[in-house]
């Protein structure tokens, strides 16, 4: 099958959750054979090593567009001006539209696959013409929604706004596609408003040969939270994890040190390196070598949706996990089995603490966590639903 596939960014590194899923998606529906052109965005440079690592996986193309500044802050203001999300502004180019256009016209797909609602405007003239699916891939309208009720007050008519506008262009953008994908049954629920059929659950997979235990390794920290540490959930977490929880594990485990890990920490994250006993390292070129050194992965998540693949990663390496309820709905996970779960500062610190003093309880929580996501998630069981529906569609 002829597949176009649109992105809004350059799906490698893999150092964002977009990214992850796009490239893995690929990579499976390459592997079967399928005929890949790529569209993509990229708010910044490509190199060549990146671009060497995915130009294999298009035999149909690969054509990428950069965003810059000026364009960016005058489509934010259309979209501003004609009741648009401002995140579907950002990722919208009149040119990257002409390049679009053209690519469709000589490549002429079998079937669009889109990523993410902030590349369907690209396909506004298109809807009818072209068999399409869309991955919703979370709920962007309920986490905005959810960190506008926690933000500074300045913010919050701006993110309530933004909510309801990207409720609605959910919801508008619905009937242009013929087929729809999220990652979770909690992000299809918080979906609901849409249209009349759910969107099919496509979850994310984990690749089990690169992510595995590495017994040898010595501890370098008790523990561990890793992200894209400029997505404002992930700021949020490790704010309140060094805030509130780290210093209740400290009284208890006076030595415990905490590593943040991940690509462009945010000002606020960057400041709480100069804590006693935390250490933010930014990116990292192998971010299994953290995993590794930790004795406990802490995903105290309390905003945002969709599946958090950084407890997939570390459940995968063998790190007994703690997290809140609010990763887990979309995880799965069987709390006190295959990882912990708590939602206050005290019942987070408390189950931290439990792992730390028990070892051989928190290997053995490891061990079914790594099973609990070997037999969940899988990038080939995935892409054969993915693949499913595009044959549907078509």
């Amino acid at each position: 099958m002829k597949l176009l596939v649109l992105l809004s960014r350059f799906p490698h590194p893999l150092d964002k959750g977009d990214r992850l899923r796009a490239f893995h998606l690929l990579r499976c529906l390459a592997a079967r054979g399928h005929e890949i052109c790529l569209f993509c965005l990229s708010d910044e440079p490509v190199s060549a090593a990146n671009e060497a690592v995915v130009r294999p996986l298009c035999r149909g193309g690969l054509a990428w567009h950069r965003l810059r500044r000026p364009g960016v802050a005058r489509q934010m203001a259309w979209a501003l001006a004609t009741g648009r999300p401002l995140q579907v502004g950002y990722f919208y180019d009149p040119a990257a539209q002409r390049l679009l256009d053209k690519v469709l016209g000589e490549f002429q797909p079998d079937h669009v696959y889109c990523q993410l609602i902030r590349m369907a405007e690209y396909l506004r003239s298109h809807a009818g013409s072209w068999p399409l699916t869309l991955d919703y891939m979370d709920a962007f309208s309920a986490g905005v929604a959810r960190r506008a009720a926690s933000a500074p007050a300045w913010q919050r008519p701006v993110l309530a706004l933004e909510a309801r506008r990207l409720a609605a262009y959910e919801t508008e953008i619905y009937g242009w596609f013929q087929q729809h994908t999220v990652i979770s049954a909690p992000d299809a629920r918080l979906l609901a408003h849409v249209g009349p059929a759910p969107p099919t659950i496509v979850p994310n997979g984990i690749d089990l040969t690169y992510f595995q235990p590495r017994p040898a390794a010595p501890p370098t920290c008790e523990l561990l939270f890793c992200g894209n540490m400029a997505y404002y959930p992930n700021v949020d977490a490790a704010g309140w994890l060094a805030d509130e929880i780290l210093p209740l594990v400290r009284a208890a485990h006076p030595g415990a040190r905490l590593l943040i890990a991940g690509t462009t920490p945010a000002a606020r994250v960057l400041a709480l390196a100069q804590r006693p006993g935390i250490t933010v390292s930014g990116w990292l070129p192998d971010l299994r070598v953290a995993y590794a050194g930790a004795r406990v992965f802490v995903a105290p998540m309390r905003l945002g949706s969709g599946l958090q693949n950084k407890l997939l990663e570390a459940m995968a390496m063998g790190r007994p996990c703690v997290t809140t309820s609010l990763a887990n709905n979309a995880l799965g996970g069987a709390s006190g089995r295959q990882l912990l779960v708590a939602d206050s500062a005290a019942a987070l610190a408390e189950a931290i603490g439990s792992l730390l003093s028990h070892e051989a309880a928190a290997a053995r929580l490891a061990v079914a966590g790594r099973t609990f996501v070997a037999e969940t998630y899988d990038w080939a069981a995935a892409t054969s639903r993915l693949e499913n529906l595009f044959k549907v569609g078509c």
